[in-house]
């Protein structure tokens, strides 16, 4: 079935479902889009596509780009050339905006490709009501914002709390669609990298009880990693600043899919191949997974037990979170939990798998309830102390001086003028945000089991409801006017015999080979347990291409052939790999 039919028949059965559609606050005789009609269109590499929409004030508008064969940015622009609004997420599927109007105009929405990614899209207007003043139908209105609606598909689990007591609760969609199982706030969802303050919390803990020092050197507690010659601290760990390469950028170079079974035994055998790191320790802030496995590892053997046991009978017993666990083995039952899901490129709901088997960076399972108890601990302390909950809001000092927005397991930040500690996380379909308040013991937290969701984004839409007498007035600052990107200088390749290329390459430290081929005139990257991957030359010994990042090739200086290469991506540098 043709992709565009399918959207744009679902987006007509919303419409026409909804019980009482209200008058529409968009004035179509003077907007380039209408309510509830596609426009498709094409974008070019450095080109931008802007939408003028005649909006009334009072009005939430709301919609999505389905991202057809591109990846997209949407800015809305008011009738002052101020941004109200960015949003890019997803790199398939529908991307999700909404904005609220303030006054009377012609509001722009522009439609920008992500980095160099050209393709077809399809622009739409859902809907532009009269925002809601009642809470329960203003947060109604902001879920269908984000593409729930009354069909079997998945969705969203939320609970704000405040001084300890949930305000509000519920939840949207589904959580298994093959049994109609809805999703309700004790739905258990797998929380991502949210768990990631909950191992910082650990080692939080065994630092006040004097059992650990953050200062150690990591390898008084796993000296089966390799000693890069500088001292790599459990600070270094907790701050992402260590300098070791990311688990998972590794795995996936290593020839492992992430619906693979990933245990903790091989995740550490991983690491402890690694000869080299990506920068000094404490040069630089560079997220990092293997950070948070290690600590994991360390509270396991300085606790004397399975981190997941030590973690219940320390933190989950205590704070009554009886429904949350760290889930360390991939065939365990959980009751009541909630499956990931993304849309493929018919539209057609497809089960994201996760079959984690490895804790500390991830794999936390919970509820928004029990969430909401967690958050309350950092107000009413009933585990831990006033000096771990110091050391939880310890941000890091880099080596020439700066300090980093990340804390432990948190990212502290601001909005509307208030403090804020949060933080998200992504794996499979699941997509999860909490965020507190601190000064107002308020707390946010949102889960979902959809692939193209924002949960961060409706964390703070909800914040913006239940906190807005809170909220400090912030002096506006001018947005420049629209304008296209500079085009760059692109490489033609010219002068590059793709031949001299080809070969078997071996990686040590992954004991795995790519061999590189030509095909259709492109140099190509084969793996048996991925699909081709297309090495495109960005310079005369340079290529770019999935999984690898940039690929530059080395020579032996008296020959000149070519000998192996490097590969460096956003969490890996300068891996190397030998041609056999």
């Amino acid at each position: 079935m043709n992709r565009f039919l399918t959207l744009a028949s679902l987006l007509v059965l919303f419409v026409s479902c909804s019980e009482k559609k209200p008058k529409s606050l968009l004035n179509a005789a003077n907007s380039d889009l209408a309510i509830g009609t596609a426009k498709a269109s094409q974008l070019k590499t450095h080109s931008s596509d802007t939408f003028r929409l005649s909006l009334d004030s009072g009005a939430f508008v709301y919609g999505f780009v389905d991202q057809l064969t591109v990846d997209v940015k949407v800015d809305i622009y008011s009738p002052d050339r101020k941004k109200v609004g960015s949003f890019d997420n997803p790199s398939e599927g529908p991307e999700y905006y909404s904005f609220k109007t303030t006054k009377p105009g012609i509001y722009k929405a522009v439609v920008t490709p992500f980095e160099e990614s050209e393709g077809n899209y399809s622009m739409i207007v859902t809907r532009a009501d009269k925002i809601a003043t009642d809470p329960d139908a203003r947060i109604a209105q902001i879920i269908a914002s984000m593409g729930a609606s009354n069909s079997v598909m998945p969705g969203y689990s939320v609970a704000v709390q405040k001084d300890g007591k949930i305000l509000y609760s519920k939840g949207f969609g589904y959580a298994n669609l093959e049994n109609d199982i809805k999703i309700t706030p004790s739905t258990v969802f797998h929380i991502a990298s949210v768990s990631k303050q909950f191992t910082a919390f650990a080692i939080a803990i065994l630092a006040d009880q004097g059992k650990i020092s953050l200062e150690d050197d990591i390898r008084k507690y796993l000296p089966e990693l390799n000693d890069f010659g500088t001292t790599i601290t459990i600070n270094h760990l907790v701050h992402h600043t260590s300098g070791l390469r990311d688990q998972w950028s590794l795995l996936r170079m290593a020839g492992w899919r992430m619906d693979d079974v990933i245990t903790r035994n091989q995740i550490m055998r991983l690491i402890s191949r690694q000869k080299e790191l990506n920068f000094k320790p404490g040069d630089e802030y560079v997220y990092c997974n293997t950070g948070f496995t290690l600590m994991a590892e360390i509270v396991s053997r300085v606790g004397g037990e399975p981190f997941p046991e030590w973690m219940k009978k320390n933190i989950f017993v205590p704070l009554e979170m009886k429904s949350t666990l760290f889930y360390d083995d991939h065939e365990k039952i959980v009751n009541n939990r909630a499956y990931s899901y993304y849309q493929d490129a018919n539209i057609i709901w497809k089960k994201s798998v996760l079959n984690y088997a490895n804790v500390g960076a991830t794999s936390l399972f919970t509820t928004v309830e029990d969430l909401s108890l967690w958050a309350a601990n950092f107000d009413k302390i009933k585990v831990g102390n006033d000096h771990v909950m110091r050391t939880m809001n310890q941000r890091f000092i880099l080596n020439n001086g700066d300090t980093i927005p990340y804390a432990f397991g948190q990212v502290l930040g601001n909005y509307k003028g208030l403090p804020t500690a949060g933080h998200g996380g992504a794996d499979a379909g699941y997509r999860t945000s909490i965020v507190r308040f601190p000064e107002q013991h308020f707390s946010v937290s949102v889960f979902s089991n959809d692939a193209s969701s924002s949960p961060g984004l409706l964390a703070y839409e909800l914040a913006d409801i239940f906190l807005i007498k809170d909220f400090k007035t912030e002096k506006e600052k001018d947005t420049p006017g629209v304008s296209n990107p500079s085009p760059k200088e692109k490489f033609d390749g010219a002068g590059v015999k793709l031949t001299e290329f080809k070969g078997t390459y071996y990686s040590p430290e992954l004991e795995t080979r790519y061999t590189l081929v030509v095909l259709s005139d492109t140099l190509t990257a084969q793996h048996q347990r991925h699909d081709d991957i297309k090495l495109v030359p960005t310079a005369t010994n340079t290529f770019s291409g999935n999984i690898f990042g940039q690929v530059e090739f080395t020579r032996n200086q008296k020959t000149n052939e070519v000998v192996g290469f490097k590969a460096s991506n956003g969490r890996v540098r300068n891996l190397g790999f030998v041609k056999e």
